[in-house]
């Protein structure tokens, strides 16, 4: 496990989260030395799911995304969780973090549903990514390269299909903030 030791990474999420897709990371990248960060549109907890139908736990946020100042983290993780997924895609202040994140170079580890945000940042046309089976569509469309793996690494951007993917996701991430 590399020592991620003054690190900071942000996750954004709103109600409806897959749990493992957000804890996991979380804990990981805790327990590695960095300082974790959890975003969402408003500042009440928001709530968690396991395989989106039901509610577990609800996980304090730290702020707001219009609070978020993205010079200040090194990587983003988007957790997925098919309502999640559905709601922050259409956050215009969650879209805008995506893309500074991208364009600053900084690690954006996406998981499941979560390249949903991706299309709709527009941040996919020309990049090789993985997803839920269910949005291949959605990344072809968009101008991106769809493939079955259980993490691929294009560039700054990381993704994952599914919980499953977990280890391979967390592994890439803490990979690339220790580089």
């Amino acid at each position: 496990m590399p020592d991620l030791t003054g690190k900071k990474v942000a996750i954004i999420a709103t109600d409806y989260f897959e749990e493992a897709e957000l804890i996991d990371p979380r804990d990981a990248l805790v327990e590695a030395g960095a300082e974790v960060t959890i975003w969402s549109k408003g500042s009440d907890p928001i709530q968690a799911v396991e395989g989106d139908t039901e509610p577990t736990q609800k996980v304090d946020v730290d702020g707001t995304f219009a609070d978020l100042d993205v010079s200040s983290i090194d990587a983003l993780v988007v957790p997925g969780g098919t309502i999640n997924a559905d709601h922050i895609r259409v956050e215009e202040e969650a879209q805008a973090i995506a893309r500074e994140v991208a364009e600053a170079g900084k690690p954006l580890a996406v998981i499941c549903h979560g390249p949903w945000l991706l299309v709709s940042a527009g941040l996919v046309e020309g990049r090789r990514l993985t997803s839920y089976p269910s949005l291949a569509d959605d990344v072809r469309n968009a101008g991106g390269t769809w493939v079955d793996e259980e993490v691929v690494v294009d560039g700054n951007l990381i993704t994952s299909r599914n919980p499953d993917d977990l280890p391979a996701f967390i592994g890439a991430l803490e990979n690339a903030l220790a580089s």
